[in-house]
């Protein structure tokens, strides 16, 4: 077996792979069944946008032409809608993609980067890749601690990740919180706000990480069509930042990083309004569904702000796991976040959510031996 550690950049032998589930045809194959229910990835399971499948379809007949790199016109029409310039705007083959980017343009050997404990797990990733330091603080009833992160701040933190909603656990920081922990920030550390499921958010209290930025704080936004427009498969991710830190992005970013499909698709899914609208309105009616459903089965849960929901179900997420994919369902387990009796699960099309209660009460009710 090559010695493949020798090769490595320092620090990648660290890394885990961001795991995901096989692809569903072979999952469809091995478990004997073309119905799965995927619930495990957050993924919009009410379907794309229709608009925007009508403009892939348009668009495919260009395939053979490279993208436009800069994704000038998409650029444009979402700057519009949000009143900022179109330079304060750089679009990425997915929200991984700008996390990538933001390491990338910031992170130098040595840095440090601060992030909550549990959270989005590609976080360490990226700053490991780059040679810097993650810094964990623990949440505190299952919300980012901004107190106990303020105090961990050194005069090494160079970035610091706060996803808002949470993911794993669904919750938000407050904006009276937000605010106070922004106006603090050393001048020399950046704020990324990932907010990959902020269209979600039902709570009047939820600050706009866009506002930090209008007024001139060091605050980065990244946004994604992948969970309410539903174009997860085709990976468009946004960043929005001050021109400056925006143009150091783009100097790392690729020279073609978004499809022609993908940016059609993405221009299109913006102007779709009404269909947001109903897919919000359904994962609230999932969400009230489960709530519902979980309680009487005296189940805990962390309230959600996104399209899942996290969920205690008092013994090891792993033998569930298994018995709900034997059903064709598959759901997240709590151990890649050290919380090995939980279970994270997207609420899907009430057909799907009801498919989901049924299998898990009959798991939760099967004896282990």
């Amino acid at each position: 077996m090559r010695d493949v550690a020798r090769f490595l950049r320092k620090g990648n032998l660290e890394i885990k792979p961001y795991a995901v589930h096989l692809p569903v045809e072979e999952l469809q194959a091995r478990l004997g069944t073309s119905k799965l229910a995927l619930m495990a990835l957050n993924e919009n399971l009410m379907g794309p946008s229709p608009k925007a499948v009508a403009a892939v379809e348009r668009e495919a007949r260009n395939a053979n032409l490279y993208p436009d790199g800069p994704c000038t016109v998409l650029r444009s029409e979402m700057a519009k809608t949000l009143g900022i310039d179109p330079d304060m705007i750089t679009i990425t083959n997915g929200a991984d993609n700008a996390l990538l980017l933001v390491a990338g343009a910031f992170i130098n050997e040595g840095d440090e980067v601060m992030m909550g404990d549990p959270s989005f797990i590609v976080y360490p990733n990226v700053v490991k890749i780059m040679g810097g330091v993650p810094v964990y603080v623990p949440l505190k009833d299952y919300v980012h601690d901004l107190e106990s992160m303020e105090r961990a701040f050194t005069g090494k933190t160079k970035l610091v990740f706060v996803c808002n909603p949470n993911n794993p656990t669904g919750t938000i920081v407050r904006k009276q919180d937000l605010d106070g922990f922004v106006s603090r920030l050393p001048e020399n550390t950046i704020l990324v706000l990932d907010e990959a499921y902020f269209d979600f958010v039902v709570d009047k209290d939820y600050p706009d990480g866009l506002d930090y930025v209008r007024e001139g704080f060091n605050v980065i936004c990244l946004r994604t069509f992948s969970k309410v427009s539903g174009l997860a498969g085709l990976r468009v991710g946004y960043a929005i930042g001050c021109r400056e830190f925006i143009g150091a992005l783009n100097r790392v970013r690729e020279a073609f990083p978004v499809s022609r499909l993908a940016q059609a698709a993405a221009l299109a899914a913006w102007g779709d309004h009404e269909f947001r609208q109903a897919v919000r309105e359904g994962i609230e009616n999932g969400k009230a569904y489960l709530y519902r459903e979980f309680e009487r089965m005296g189940l805990s849960y962390v309230p959600s702000q996104t399209n899942f929901v996290f969920v205690d179900v008092g013994r090891d997420s792993q033998q569930i796991a298994a018995r709900l994919r034997q059903k064709g369902i598959l759901i997240a387990t709590g151990g890649q976040w050290r919380l090995p009796n939980f279970i994270r699960v997207t609420i899907g099309t009430m057909e799907g959510n009801r498919r989901l209660i049924g299998a898990l009460e009959s798991a939760l009710n099967t004896s282990d031996g």
